[in-house]
């Protein structure tokens, strides 16, 4: 099954000093080898900063566009894991290594995979 590892942390990269965006950086990079090696591994990102964020609706035909997140909060999505794993405690066992998570928290959260979903998103094989 998958999972998504949405990591939300108040710091991001670009607020930390060199020397330790540079060790978290490292940490990243030892966790992603890791999770490659294991299998767990679909895709990842580190996401630039909420200020960069546009948020938009769509009202009766009309888009409007605020900039910034969708909700103010202290705490901003800073990356995600899009990972494999056999079942939800072991997605919680993966998403715990995440070095994110102890700056901040990583939501884990199945990726829909039913029939219906697949075939809205235009996915022939239920299997993708």
């Amino acid at each position: 099954m998958k999972y998504l590892c949405l990591i939300c942390a108040e710091t991001v990269m670009e607020q930390m000093t060199e020397a330790v965006a540079k060790k978290h950086f490292e940490e990243y990079s030892e966790f992603t080898h890791a999770i490659r090696d294991s299998g767990h591994y679909l895709g990842c990102n580190r996401l630039l900063p909420s200020s960069a964020a546009i948020t938009l609706r769509v009202r009766n035909g009309k888009v409007s566009m605020t900039d910034g997140p969708f909700a103010e909060t202290k705490e901003q999505f800073g990356g995600y894991y899009l990972i494999e794993a056999r079942d939800l405690n072991e997605a919680i066992q993966v998403a715990s290594r995440i070095p994110g998570a102890k700056h901040g928290c990583v939501e884990v959260r199945p990726v829909a995979e039913d029939e219906q979903t697949l075939q809205a998103l235009g996915f022939a094989d239920a299997s993708c």
